[in-house]
């Protein structure tokens, strides 16, 4: 019988089409099923996550790798992020096998009527997409058919959960970050599990386009896309109409900035990602470990504000350089400028928090700028103090800015958008900063330069630098096991050296104010930097015996040749050796070395390298003698209280104590200060060495720094006195001569070791100042140093009068006209 009815031919056709498609399903399952890659991958997943380095108490400070991933359990996965999910890419992931046919249908039709746009791939379909096709490949018939095979495939070999969180762990959801572990960070900085549900929703909505939903750069999408999944979680009953409602009301903010991290260490991280380096090569990248170094985020976070404003501080004082560039802009400025201004700007990083902008109107009282970001923001009052002269100038061709000139602004309280911009610009010194806690070497804070992005040379430990008078102590240090006491008068006086005594040019040093006080005991003598002391006292116990003395500091002899110049810290080190030094004297006489970091966990959070650091006063060897330690401290402390660093004071503490330096010329300021608990040293420099300016003292420009940050640092720490160690005892005696002065009411009290109390009668100074004849040892001298006599130094000149000569260091001096051989080693950058 023949169909003899239209529909019967439709009919026919329709089963035939029928059967046809379900030959070719079946002929493509049987010849590509077999070839589907196998799921190990799945199976055994390893995503590619990135080296993370954190602070001691848990702060990201940088990730390294192509991906940002975090890697979490479906159990650990809040029920809001599952709904949200599936309420939005496929509400019915837990009854289909992989390929949704009643979805498929549903969107043929939605399409086909215009109810809406959708697709009908389901989660393990983009699991299958993810994991094994490749990235912007060309989207074929054969790709997808091969995709919903790998979907029914993964279907019978994992769970349902398994397949759900390998999609939450591997989706691309912009910004770099793959799962939404890493964009939770990433967008709103903190946890999956503190995220609330108008921000789960938010994250919720970017896997249908990442870049096209990312709230940074298209937030009125964002939020419409944010809202579709809440109003999908309502209508599929994952949640009810009243908190469907709270969420809508729900604010969303984002972080403030766009990178991953919590705190900003980038020459920390880039220590720690040279250090992993060495040892594993790229595999870091993709290795998952973290790295817990002993930077705390209290600490770095003042060590950075700190070194950032103290430099902008120096800046300022040098006085405005002028713009950047200079647009050509309407008097007018129209939005067609703006974009101009956008365009321009776009190419000009912001740097250390300092936001390029553009001049679009100016007057003598308040400019009006453009800036990177596209905000108008108008400066006026304190905020202008940097181009106030220029502001004034009544030439117009001698005005430095005008409309168009590209300027630098900053946010005096970043934590606030509004009010608070001044005119900056960028510098063009250095800086560094280190922080170490004296009893274990454990690095607090460390800050390489004022910004890592635009010079990665890291100042802390790579700058060979003229420490200049912050030397002073490890030869005062010397000269205690001599037999000098805090109490010994050395003549503060000219001073000349031949050629020969310099090993190459004549020199006449000088002190700061190129003033002598005459007789002073050495205890002054350090408080007030005075240089004539430094000299004849290294001129007494020899360079030579000096050089080696200050190798148990860590420092390298060749780095510090035994001439008379190494008294006013003419050789060179690096902040990160002078911090370790100095530790020496806050921890009663220990060598501590500084180490960064603390522990390294790999992926599965199982520990595989811990620190082991040696601690004062248990197993770090001892170098100096605690009654050495001690009065170095104490002269130390009056360097603070009435010397060089009496700024310092302002801190309201006792505990504190430490040396100025500044270096010949003032290339160079230092200053290296301490509590019993925490060692700071900070630097300030030019790359390429030159003047810091008038006045730019260690004193005036590096110590500044130094109190902002120990302000900070220091905030909830008890003040902690050094115990007086046995051996040690205190005297009266005479201020001016220095003789023991038990009933004379208006002595004072001076520290001395037991075998080395002050003269009872008064003695003419040593003839090393006089060039006459060296006075026989003393019987603590004989006990210390045996084999060593105190020779006469040869005349020359020493008495002759001085010169003017370049001076430095607030109220001290650190002269160093010296030879040519020391000042190739200062700076070999």
């Amino acid at each position: 019988m023949t169909p003899n009815k239209w529909w019967h031919y439709l009919l026919l056709t329709i089963i035939v089409s029928g059967l046809s498609a379900i030959a070719f399903v079946g002929i493509a399952v049987a010849i590509i099923y077999p070839s589907l890659p196998s799921l190990e991958t799945l199976t055994d997943y390893r995503p590619k996550l990135p080296l993370r380095v954190y602070s001691e108490d848990g702060y990201l400070i940088e990730e390294f790798g192509e991906e940002r991933r975090a890697y979490v359990k479906i159990a650990d996965v809040p029920k809001n992020m599952k709904d949200a999910v599936l309420a939005i890419e496929d509400r019915r992931f837990y009854q289909h096998g992989g390929i949704d046919t009643k979805g498929i249908l549903r969107a043929i039709k939605n399409n086909l009527t215009g109810v809406s746009h959708e697709g009908a791939s389901t989660i393990t379909m983009q699991v299958a997409k993810n994991f094994f096709t490749k990235p912007n490949g060309k989207r074929t018939l054969g790709t997808k058919i091969n995709e919903a095979l790998l979907a029914i495939k993964i279907e019978n070999n994992l769970s349902k959960d398994k397949i759900l969180e390998l999609y939450i762990n591997q989706i691309y959801l912009g910004q770099r970050s793959y799962g939404f572990a890493a964009a939770a960070q990433v967008y709103f900085g903190k946890p999956l599990e503190k995220l609330n549900l108008a921000e789960t929703a938010m994250l919720a909505g970017l896997p249908k386009a990442p870049s096209g939903y990312n709230p940074y750069i298209h937030p009125k999408r964002a939020i419409a896309r944010q809202m579709e999944v809440l109003r999908d979680m309502q209508r599929y009953g994952f949640i009810e109409e009243s908190v469907y409602k709270k969420a809508l009301n729900q604010p969303l903010r984002f972080k403030a900035s766009r990178q991953s991290r919590d705190l900003s260490a980038d020459y920390v991280a880039e220590m720690v990602r040279e250090s992993l380096y060495a040892t594993y090569q790229d595999e870091i990248y993709s290795s998952g470990l973290k790295v817990y170094t002993t930077v705390r985020k209290t600490n770095q976070e003042a060590a950075n504000s700190a070194l950032r404003d103290g430099i902008l501080d120096y800046d300022a004082r040098q006085g405005y350089r002028g713009p950047e560039k200079v647009l050509n802009l309407n008097t007018a400025v129209s939005d067609a400028d703006k974009e101009q201004i956008a365009e321009a700007l776009s190419d000009i990083d912001v740097s250390n928090g300092l936001v390029p902008a553009a001049i679009t109107k100016i007057s003598e009282k308040s400019i009006t700028v453009h800036t990177k970001y596209g905000d108008d923001v108008e400066i006026n009052g304190k905020g202008l103090a940097l181009i106030q002269n220029t502001l004034n100038e009544k030439k117009p061709e001698k005005r430095l800015l005008k409309i168009g000139a590209v300027i630098r602004i900053v946010n005096s309280s970043p934590s606030t958008q509004s009010g608070q911009w001044r005119v900056t610009q960028l510098p063009q010194v250095e800086s560094a900063l280190i922080s170490i806690d004296p009893e274990t070497g454990a690095i607090r804070a460390l800050v390489g330069g004022f910004d890592f992005n635009r010079n990665k040379f890291n100042h802390v430990t790579q700058a060979w630098r003229q420490p200049g008078s912050s030397f002073k102590p490890f030869i005062y240090s010397a000269a205690l096991e001599k037999g000098y006491t805090p109490a010994t008068i050395v003549e503060d006086a000219p001073l000349s050296f031949s050629s020969e005594e310099t090993g190459n040019k004549e020199w006449t040093p000088q002190n700061y104010d190129a003033t002598f006080d005459g007789p002073i005991r050495l205890r002054q003598a350090l408080a007030k930097s005075k240089n004539m002391v430094a000299i004849r006292v290294l001129d007494s116990i020899g360079p030579g015996y000096a050089q080696d003395y200050i190798t148990r500091f860590g420092f390298a002899a060749k780095n510090h040749p035994a001439y008379m110049t190494m008294a006013l810290g003419a050789g060179s080190a690096t902040p990160m050796q002078m911090a370790s030094a100095y530790a020496i004297f806050a921890n009663g006489g220990y060598r501590v070395n500084p180490y960064l970091i603390s522990k390294i966990v790999d992926q599965n959070g199982k520990v595989i390298s811990q620190s082991k650091f040696v601690t004062a006063k248990n197993d770090a060897p001892r170098v100096i003698d605690a009654r050495n330690a001690f009065i170095m401290n104490s002269m130390m402390q009056d360097v603070v209280r009435y010397g060089t660093a009496a700024k310092a004071s302002q801190l309201g503490r006792s505990d504190l104590a430490g040396k100025t330096g500044t270096t010949n010329d003032h290339y160079d300021a230092w200053f290296t200060g301490y509590s019993p608990k925490l060692v700071a040293v900070t630097w300030v420099g030019f790359d390429k060495p030159r003047r810091l300016g008038r006045n730019e003292t260690g004193g005036s420009t590096a110590l500044p720094i130094w109190i902002k940050y120990m302000a900070s640092a220091l905030r909830n720490v008890p003040q902690t006195d050094m115990p007086v160690p046995d051996g040690v005892m205190a005297l009266r005696i005479d201020p001016t001569t220095g003789i023991r002065a038990d009933n004379d009411e208006n002595g004072i009290y001076e520290y001395f070791y037991h075998e080395n109390p002050p003269p009872e009668v008064e003695t003419d100074l040593p003839g090393m100042l006089e060039g006459g004849e060296a006075l026989p040892p003393s019987q603590p001298q004989q006990m210390l140093q045996p084999d060593i006599t105190l020779l006469p130094r040869k005349e020359s000149g020493a008495n002759r009068a001085a010169k003017p000569a370049d001076t430095a260091n607030g109220k001290e001096q650190s002269t160093h006209k010296t030879v040519d051989q020391v000042q190739q080693l200062l700076n070999p950058h």
